[in-house]
Order: C-alpha cells, then sequence, then structure tokens
C-alpha cells in the first residue's frame, strides 16, 4: 500500500476537531502520514494521538507586556479552542434572539470572525502545505482557506454540522431551525440572510479568487466542485429527497471516534431506584461556557428523581452539581452515551449524530448555528423532544424526559436505529474516501 500524507485543517472548535481525529486516527491505523494544520491552542494535543501538528495562527498573538499571565495567551497553556469558548461566553445574549435576529446580530460577526482567521492564516499554510506536500487535504469547516485549494493537492471537504449547510430550494434554510413541513416560513429567513450577508460573501468570495481559488456558489462561504465532498448525518434524518446531491457527496451516516478512554460510570449514579434513568448532560465544550443555563439545568434536574452524568464544559469550576450528579469538564463523551437512557443535548451535530449512533432519544436545547436544525429535525422525525433552551418551564424539561424514558416503544425503536447506523460505518466509509482519492492522485503523478 502507497503511504499517503493526509492534511487535515479542522475549525478550531472541539466538534469538528473530534470528527477529523475519528478519520486521522483510522487512516494512521492503515499506514499513512496524518498531519493537522490545526490552530494554535491545539499544541500538544494531537501528537500524543499519532499526528503531526503544524500549528496555525488565526489572528496576531497578544503582545501587550501587561496582559494577565493567566489568559493563555501561551499556546501550549491554552485550551483548545480557548477563541471560541471566549466567543460565545461574551455573545450569549444573542442567543434567546429568534434565529431571524441572530442572522445579524451573532451568524454574521461569526462569520466575519471566522473569515478574519482564514485571511490571516493564508500565509503561514501555504508555508505549511509547500513543507508537507500533502497527497491530499481534507478541511472541515464552514469557510475555506483557499491555499489548501490551490496546493496542487486535491481537496475533500467535510461537512460536519448539520447538512443543510448545504442548501437548496426543497429544504429548510441553515441555520434557521425551521420545520421542514411550513416552507411558508422559509421566504422571510432567506431574505433577512440575503440582507445580512451578501456584502460579506461578496467581499470574501472576492479575496478567494484574489488567492487563485475558483469563485464560490452563490452565498456559500465553501465550495462543492471538490475532488470529493463528505457530510456526517444518518440515512434515516437525511434531507437527499427533498434536496439531492450529486456523485461527488458521500454520506458518513456517522463518525464515532475510537480515541476516547473508557468510562466506568461511578457508583453515585450507577446505584438508582428502581424506574429512574441514567442521563448524559452536554451542551458542547461551546454551550457550557453559558454558566447561568448550566447552573438552571442543575437546579432544575437535581430535583429529578434520575440520575445524571454531566460534562460541565470550559467554566466547569463555576458549576457546582446537584447529589444526583456527577461529572468532569470534559468527559469521553463516546464512551459515556452507549451506557446512558437518554441524552439532554445542546444539538451540535457530533452530539446528535453519536446518539443516534448508539441509539439513544434525546431531548435538545439549541444555543446557536445548527444546533437549531437538528433539534428541529430530531423532534420533527420522532427521534427527541426540541424545547425552547432558555424559555422552558421547568416542568417541560421534567416531562419531557419522564416521557421520553417511559415510551418504550420509542427507545425500542432507538435501539434498533441505531444497530442499523453502526452497521454502516460511518468512518471507515469517510477514510475510504479520503484514501482512494489520494490514492488517484499519487497514481496520476507517476
Amino acid at each position: 500500500m502507497t503511504q499517503l500524507t493526509v492534511l487535515f485543517l479542522p475549525e478550531s472548535a472541539h466538534g469538528p476537531t473530534n470528527q477529523c481525529i475519528g478519520l486521522g486516527d483510522l487512516l494512521l491505523e492503515r499506514g499513512h502520514r496524518v498531519v493537522f494544520a490545526a490552530e494554535s491552542s491545539w499544541a500538544d494535543k494531537l501528537a500524543p494521538l499519532g499526528f503531526e501538528e503544524r500549528l496555525v495562527d488565526l489572528a496576531a498573538p497578544d503582545l501587550d507586556p501587561d496582559a494577565d499571565a493567566d489568559a493563555g495567551s501561551d499556546a501550549g497553556e491554552e485550551d483548545p479552542g480557548q477563541f471560541w469558548t471566549d466567543f460565545i461566553a461574551e455573545t450569549a445574549p444573542e442567543f434567546r434572539k429568534s434565529t431571524t435576529e441572530q442572522l445579524e446580530s451573532f451568524v454574521r460577526p461569526t462569520y466575519e470572525a471566522l473569515i478574519d482567521g482564514a485571511k490571516y492564516a493564508e500565509p503561514a499554510l501555504r508555508a505549511i502545505l509547500a513543507d508537507v506536500r500533502p497527497d491530499v487535504v481534507v478541511e472541515d469547516n464552514v469557510v475555506l482557506f483557499p491555499a489548501l485549494t490551490t496546493s496542487g493537492a486535491p481537496f475533500v471537504r467535510i461537512v460536519s454540522c448539520n447538512p443543510l449547510e448545504v442548501p437548496g430550494p426543497g429544504v429548510a434554510p441553515g441555520l434557521s431551525g425551521l420545520a421542514q413541513a411550513d416552507p411558508a416560513a422559509w421566504a422571510p429567513y432567506r431574505d433577512e440572510l440575503e440582507r445580512t450577508h451578501r456584502e460579506v460573501w461578496e467581499s470574501f468570495d472576492a479575496w478567494v479568487v484574489e488567492q487563485g481559488a475558483a469563485p464560490l456558489p452563490d452565498l456559500e462561504f465553501m465550495p462543492r466542485d471538490n475532488a470529493a465532498n463528505l457530510y456526517v448525518f444518518p440515512e434515516e434524518a437525511d434531507y437527499v429527497t427533498e434536496r439531492p446531491l450529486d456523485g461527488s457527496w458521500t454520506r458518513m451516516d456517522s463518525s464515532v471516534r475510537r480515541t476516547d478512554e473508557e468510562y466506568a460510570v461511578p457508583p453515585e449514579v450507577a446505584d438508582r431506584p428502581a424506574g429512574s434513568g441514567l442521563i448524559y448532560l452536554s451542551l458542547g465544550s461551546l454551550g457550557g461556557a453559558d454558566v447561568e443555563l448550566m447552573q438552571r439545568l442543575v437546579e432544575v434536574l437535581g430535583r429529578s428523581p434520575h440520575r445524571f452524568i454531566v460534562s460541565k464544559g470550559p467554566q466547569a469550576d463555576l458549576i457546582t452539581l446537584a447529589d444526583n450528579m456527577v461529572g468532569a469538564q470534559t468527559l469521553p463523551q463516546t464512551k459515556v452515551i452507549p451506557q446512558v437512557d437518554l441524552v439532554i443535548t445542546h444539538g451540535g451535530n457530533n452530539t446528535t449524530t453519536e446518539a443516534l449512533h448508539f441509539g439513544k432519544p434525546m431531548v435538545l436545547l439549541p444555543l446557536f448555528w445548527d444546533q437549531y436544525d437538528n433539534a428541529q429535525r430530531m423532534d420533527e422525525l420522532g427521534f427527541g423532544v426540541r424545547l425552547s433552551t432558555y424559555g422552558f418551564a421547568d416542568e417541560e424539561l421534567t416531562g419531557a424526559i419522564d416521557r421520553v424514558l417511559a415510551d418504550t416503544t420509542l427507545r425500542d425503536s432507538m435501539a434498533a436505529l441505531g444497530e442499523r447506523i453502526r452497521a454502516r460505518d460511518g468512518l471507515r466509509v469517510g477514510a475510504d474516501v479520503i484514501e482512494r482519492v489520494g490514492l488517484e492522485h499519487v497514481a496520476s503523478r507517476a
């Protein structure tokens, strides 16, 4: 087997990076060289997994000599994805707005921040590509880093958000959380997207072309005409009937990394009263930055007869758990979910698809971005219950949990769904596509 050099560039947040770690681990096992062009806060976090690290700054380092030494400006000490944790903590009040209102107040500034990062990183990324000389490059992000498509190596795009990131007239607009059954509601959202994002997109598209890359699809920030495109979403929840995709797209029904450590359920929650459930609560690495919301959930769920394993997130020291809970700042999620009865989640694509992979129903509390789309999709398909994250009444949350846990028909059907998803082995499917693209490129140079 020819050894390939595969370069991954994931967005700095935990979800996309974990997605690439899962694929990279499988490619390593097959004997390939795997390099991560990772944002600098991931320093020394990926090398222990067997990957090469080539760090990329997405903004100028803070050179203020009076800056707080504890602020984490040293990339080796900074938490992975710290930039986005800080960004979310500062903008959490925006999540109380409707998805339409968020287009101007949250979504556009997020795209602008991502674009600024891509522009700043372009020279360094070109130097990394020239040095690594990859046989295939893989990006998991929502904006293009054009150096990746102009390097001479084939480019593979991963959509690890909800697949509504790829728009079409027959599906609800991405990031809207609108129902598939209510197309009349789509037009006002699309009008506001046009108003708030047209200028940003035109400027970014012009810059992408200046870097030597092809123009982007209208009002999209990533290209579609690539060597291959991967997306992560189970067949049973997909939108391909309403929005068909061409042959360049491959669905990975799930992508569950194998690098998480084992997890033994602590006896404090493993031993529980008859009729009570064991529940995993996680709002993700970014949602957990909202300490007020996390503490409210702890307060409400602390009065429940059920037991909880809580992923506390980056502000773990500020969150006090109830007596019926155990938790930590981070947990080996892919080892925790198989052992619980229900998942309470923000609706991030990783957690949503991992819950489906293991056949677990969900209660979903979306905060931002595609979490609304995932929450809506799980609710309308009957795989979970969507609640208003900041507007739910206490009894709505506890009642939803009790109903789902008592619904044995749902739990049996979810277990069967998980078996089907696991049998399709999405991680292998994705690795096969990346490997095929790389081998075809090597063969073409021979």
